[in-house]
């Protein structure tokens, strides 16, 4: 099952002519997510081959126009495609201000339901569930009230060891049974625990997304084990007073955290304009962090199964 994230924007705030601001799709098994929505967020999904229709959720981390901008008229363009299916938003107040503004001016008859939870962005809770996949908020340290998100794929469904099939001579039955979690009882009366029979064929997936932010040993430990981990880095490390007074992370930052959440790679975004090479900032974090690579526009990480052998 396909696990990937689809880079948007990778700037910060000032404009660049080369770089779109926030923005990040999620894919996972053709069920796609948005994550923030800078400027020209809907271009870049077209660009990109991303079906804005197929979106089944979009996630504000903060109210600054480089993370929000794009979504209106997202919205807009959803209408005129003919959406039905509710979208649900998940921000922190006061987006429903800002949603009920655009919908009375703009859309007034969308033809869909745009569903709005707020994010309490001091709390590490879930958000929004389905049979595949869940999403915690992870409360961040910016200048308004801002929230990270992490991505947790459920565990996949049991596998049963074919040798064992063979071995006790499993009926569809038992098999079944097997599947469900149960213990199997063989006709002589022998019990099987679960464990015996069956495996994950691999382990959930993860991903976090970090931003914008000053450095949060917390937020580190709250996505621990993290597959693959987005950690703004909008600075490079010589100017750490900087980021700490915006509300901003370093090359450095992202790095230390990344080794506290014990990340298996990282991501850094969210980059200065002041910044024309990111390459400086590549080994800056590689050099602390190795497993580090640059999210820039188009490209797509994706995370793979780590598939088990019974």
């Amino acid at each position: 099952m396909s696990f990937a994230v689809t880079i948007l924007g990778s700037a910060s705030a000032k404009p660049t002519a080369g770089r779109h601001p926030s923005g990040q799709a999620v894919n996972l098994n053709e069920q796609y997510f948005l994550v923030d929505a800078g400027e020209g967020t809907q271009q870049q999904l077209f660009r990109y081959g991303i079906n804005p229709l197929k979106l089944k959720a979009v996630f504000i981390s903060h109210l600054h126009g480089d993370h929000i901008y794009g979504l209106f008229p997202l919205l807009s363009t959803l209408a005129l495609y003919g959406r039905r299916t509710p979208l649900k938003v998940f921000a922190p107040a006061p987006f429903g201000a800002l949603l009920e503004h655009h919908l009375r001016y703009f859309d007034p008859d969308p033809g869909y339901a745009v569903e709005w939870t707020e994010v309490d962005t001091t709390a590490h809770a879930l958000l929004y569930e389905n049979r595949t996949l869940e999403v915690w908020s992870v409360p961040l340290r910016h200048r308004v009230p801002t929230a990270g998100f992490l991505f947790r794929e459920k565990e996949p469904p049991l596998n049963v060891d074919k040798s064992k099939i063979e071995k006790y001579g499993l009926s569809i039955a038992r098999i079944t049974a097997a599947k469900r979690g149960e213990a199997v009882e063989l006709e002589d009366g022998t019990i099987l625990p679960n464990e015996e029979l069956t495996y994950r064929p691999y382990p959930a997936r993860s991903y976090a997304y970090l931003s914008d932010t000053n450095y949060s040993a917390k937020a580190a430990r709250l996505v621990e084990g993290v597959d693959l981990l987005y950690h703004e880095a909008t600075y490079a490390a010589d100017q750490q007073r900087a980021a700490r007074e915006r509300g901003h992370s370093t090359t450095a930052d992202a790095a230390k955290a990344a080794r506290l959440a014990g990340a298996r790679r990282l991501l850094i975004g969210h980059y200065s304009s002041r910044y024309k090479d990111l390459e400086p900032l590549l080994q800056e974090t590689r050099a602390l962090f190795p497993a580090t690579d640059l999210a820039e526009e188009g490209r797509t990480f994706d995370i793979p199964e780590q598939r088990y052998r019974p």
